[in-house]
């Protein structure tokens, strides 16, 4: 129902769980302005993972370390800016944080667009513009508890679910559109003139990458500036920093981590991964035209179990998640030393199987937060575990650059394990501490 007369026109008495002080039609408008911001933030986040494959196509001449660690330092800078972003929803409020986080993101656009036209770019300055692109996957710290200020408990499932698997939609969009748009000259743009291929192969529009989502942002803008409110939850960080003394929050941080980690860090990676684990066959698969399928997929999930965690609960889907997500790792450990491209297949049926695996999990622990902790406090924990899981795309990145995949799948194979029964026994099992 829409808010009565007993809602303050200011939101000062703002109460989600009392009918007469919330209004929905207000938090659902939030929900989706914020969401379509958030989609557009995942765009610039992964836009380094988009272009960073076709950099020496175009005259660079980066060896395969560079290029891992160029696409890893966004995923170090997102979780970094999500540190700060963690305190920011109390302090600057919905409307704020938003229009300025879309504002701050058409820098790294700018950037890129700029630097992909000159192969002379010192890599200095390219790591630069990679913290910049940084910036995107901060936001999630800051916009999704943001948003669970607007909703009743019994929906945050829902909620949270939508905004967030929307948001990771941001993955696969920009991975899908950038081979596209590179393409040809966008309109209004043609006195950018194209890159030419290093080989004398042909043309490309490679700065369309950082330009294709600019009139977006800009809506996106405009959108926060004219409808979003702020809510009456309010708290300096040292308030905020009693989350760090409650033994959940680490729980929940490094059940995150799994669902989230290795959603973020194998979507920035898997092109560059099965480049380098195919690209030398013959017939070789373009990593590019496979990279957006997994994040579509655990995008889709997460989604789609909002309302199936508000049901059954968040704790059971989190452990389906864990168990499902190591029998996949261990799967796909079958094809990570292919002699030819004929087990390609196998391995990105594995990673997709992951990739869906890990979006029921983010929608699992985005259901228990808010079950778990008081309003308040489940907001800073959705930001501080949210910053942590952010390390995924440098974390995979660097592990996969200093060991081989094996080694590393191996190692996820016990981490996912060792977060499933702490799943099982903190929050799933009858008689647990925290049931979620």
């Amino acid at each position: 129902m829409a808010a009565t007369t007993a809602l303050a026109p200011d939101l000062a008495n703002w109460n989600p769980e009392d009918e007469s002080t919330w209004d929905k039609k207000l938090a659902w408008r939030t929900l989706w302005i914020t969401t379509y911001n958030l989609t557009l933030a995942f765009c610039v986040w992964y836009l380094v993972s988009a272009i960073a494959p076709r950099l020496n196509v175009i005259g660079y001449d980066l060896s395969k370390e560079q290029l891992y660690w160029l696409v890893a330092i966004p995923g170090l800078a997102g979780g970094l800016f999500r540190m700060a972003y963690t305190f920011l929803p109390p302090m600057l409020g919905t409307r704020t944080l938003v229009g300025g986080t879309a504002t701050l993101m058409l820098l790294p656009m700018a950037g890129w667009t700029m630097a992909v036209r000159d192969p002379s770019t010192p890599y200095a300055v390219l790591l630069l513009l990679a913290v910049a692109a940084g910036l995107g996957g901060g936001a999630f710290a800051g916009f999704m508890p943001s948003t669970s200020y607007f909703f009743p408990k019994r929906m945050a499932g829902t909620a949270l679910g939508l905004q967030a698997g929307l948001g990771n939609f941001g993955v696969s969009l920009i991975q899908f559109l950038v081979p596209w748009v590179i393409g040809f000259g966008l309109l209004g743009t043609a006195v950018l003139t194209p890159q030419q291929k290093a080989d004398g192969g042909g043309q490309l529009w490679l700065h369309n990458a950082g330009l294709v989502l600019v009139p977006w942002v800009l809506l996106g803008i405009g959108l926060a500036a004219l409808y979003l409110k702020r809510v009456p939850v309010t708290a300096n960080i040292r308030e905020q920093a009693d989350i760090f003394r409650d033994k959940h929050t680490w729980f929940m941080t490094a059940i995150y981590v799994m669902t989230f980690g290795a959603f973020s860090g194998f979507a920035a990676q898997l092109g560059l991964l099965t480049l380098n684990l195919f690209g030398g066959f013959e017939n070789a698969p373009d990593p590019l035209k496979f990279a957006f399928l997994g994040p579509l997929l655990g995008s889709i999930t997460r989604a789609a179990w909002g309302p199936l965690c508000d049901r059954f609960g968040g704790a059971v889907w989190t452990l389906v998640s864990g168990i499902g997500m190591t029998v996949s790792t261990v799967f796909t450990l079958f094809f990570l030393r292919p002699t030819d491209t004929a087990s390609f297949g196998w391995f990105l049926a594995g990673m997709l199987l992951i990739f869906t695996f890990a979006g029921i999990g983010n929608a699992g622990t985005f259901k228990q937060m808010p079950m778990i902790f008081d309003r308040r406090r489940a907001g800073g924990v959705i930001g501080f575990t949210s910053a942590c899981a952010a390390f995924g795309p440098f974390l995979v990145g660097m592990a996969l650059s200093a060991w081989s995949p094996t080694a590393f799948f191996a190692g996820c194979v016990v981490y996912f394990a060792a977060c499933t029964v702490l799943t099982w026994v903190q929050y799933a099992r009858p008689g647990a501490p925290r049931p979620s």
